[in-house]
């Protein structure tokens, strides 16, 4: 019987953990017999003094191995996902799974919920009237084989492990470790049966990772993992200084992504599925390079094909495929006041995660996992970042259900968002392409600036 006291001391100590001990400790404490006291020390000894590589492969296998893997072998084609670390107005899923499965390959995405000031997939999926992201794994299985792709969150059966671990990281403050993020992101999406896998890591200030540096750290750790389990991975860190896209609310950003699967949409979201897409892609063996890619995203998005997978999807989860065509079945807010610019000049920041928190005290996101969110709520912007504006000239429409919130949003929008006189330069959307350059896990970066 493994000695939990003698572990926490030894990872106190800073000595590594042997294989046979993280899986050991993930086994008892996944089936209850290691209390959650002895658990929190040692994920607070995890969090102090860090895993290393081998540590943190085992933490990942464990954590894998602590329930089931989808077996997707008999689908005659590459599977493939992507995965975000989250952000303000993050809605990439909903128009990159479509359009990768409309190029030939099978999207099996375990998603999930939206917490404090970002938002989740399964919450925007779940604003289209009648869909279900908690289906069995069977029915998964069959909606991906009908539609070469399907969209639900983490099972039971799925890394368990985890989702134990991660409730336990919430409440004891050490949620902020490269290691333990790494092992629960690569444990769920290994679980997955894919092939291969693009992540897209956030930075700035609507992302979890502030800074450019930790961003890097925690897609070399990732794409590490995803090496050494034989997996095709790269990362992208991305810009997260002000919302992607123009909305940021469940029902707005779905109906953006229908504009993008449409044709339209904004530059900026449009730009990002099409690079994250053609990744895919390749990895995949679908096109030989990313510049090919682009190709065939853009091909999958003229003729339609996308954008028919999206409306198959839904009506195969259950939800109204009205809404591809008649966007005004989404849920609507019954209040829309608007935003006005307090003086001439150009937006020299937009601070996202300020704008996040203004979405969520109108109701678009959850401060607690079991908060109720309204899915009509949120913020649709005009004016962003380097734009131009006058005084009075409205910067965004506010979507509210209740005219008690509108005060307090518009003092954080007040706070978030600084106009100045001079023009400014804005960042690149994509900063780095994290690659491995060998099969032993040694990382290329290319820079995108």
């Amino acid at each position: 019987m493994l000695n939990a006291g003698q572990l926490i001391r030894k990872k106190r100590d800073g000595q590594a953990l042997a294989s046979g001990e993280i899986s050991e400790f993930v086994r008892l404490y996944t089936q209850g017999d290691i209390p959650d006291y002895q658990a929190s020390a040692l994920l607070m000894a995890v969090y102090f003094r860090g895993l290393d590589e081998e540590e943190t492969n085992d933490l990942t296998r464990a954590m894998l191995q602590s329930g089931s893997s989808l077996d997707l072998s008999g689908f005659p084609g590459p599977k493939l996902d992507k995965h975000s670390t989250g952000g303000v107005g993050d809605k990439t899923s909903l128009v990159i799974a479509p359009a990768v499965a409309a190029a030939g390959a099978f999207v099996p995405m375990i998603s999930g919920r939206g917490l404090g000031h970002t938002g989740g997939t399964l919450d925007k999926l779940e604003s289209i009237p009648g869909f279900q992201t908690s289906i069995s794994l069977d029915e998964f299985r069959r909606v991906l084989g009908s539609c070469g792709l399907g969209m639900i969150g983490q099972t039971a059966e799925i890394a368990p492990a985890d989702r134990k671990l991660y409730a336990l990281r919430d409440v004891t403050a050490t949620v902020e470790s490269i290691s333990l993020i790494s092992a629960s992101i690569m444990s769920k999406k290994l679980a997955e049966g894919i092939d291969g896998l693009v992540l897209d890591v956030k930075t700035g200030s609507g992302a979890f990772m502030k800074s450019v540096k930790d961003a890097r750290r925690l897609a070399e750790c990732m794409v590490a993992i995803g090496v050494n389990f034989g997996k095709r991975v790269e990362a992208f860190i991305t810009e997260m200084s002000q919302p992607l896209g123009r909305a940021v609310g469940n029902a707005l950003e779905v109906f953006e992504c229908l504009e993008v699967l449409k044709g339209r949409g904004p530059d900026d979201l449009r730009e990002l599925c099409r690079e994250l897409s053609a990744s895919m892609l390749v990895l995949g063996g679908i096109v030989a390079s990313h510049e090919e890619g682009c190709i065939r995203f853009d091909a999958v998005i003229r003729n339609g094909s996308a954008l028919e997978k999206f409306e198959r999807v839904i009506a195969a989860q259950h939800g109204d495929p009205r809404v591809v065509e008649d966007t005004s079945r989404l849920p609507q807010a019954k209040i829309q006041d608007t935003f006005p610019a307090s003086a001439d000049g150009y937006i020299r920041s937009m601070d996202a995660e300020a704008i996040g928190w203004a979405a969520m005290t109108l109701g678009a996101g959850r401060s607690r996992l079991d908060s109720v969110i309204d899915p009509a709520v949120g913020i649709v912007f005009e004016k962003k970042l380097g734009d131009r504006v006058r005084a009075g000239e409205t910067l965004c429409a506010v979507h509210a259900n209740s005219s008690v919130p509108l005060p307090d949003v518009k003092a954080r929008l007040r706070a978030a968002i600084e106009i100045g006189e001079e023009p400014v330069q804005v960042p690149a959307l994509i900063k780095e392409r994290i690659i491995p350059a060998s099969k032993m896990g040694n990382l290329a970066r290319a820079s995108a600036e």
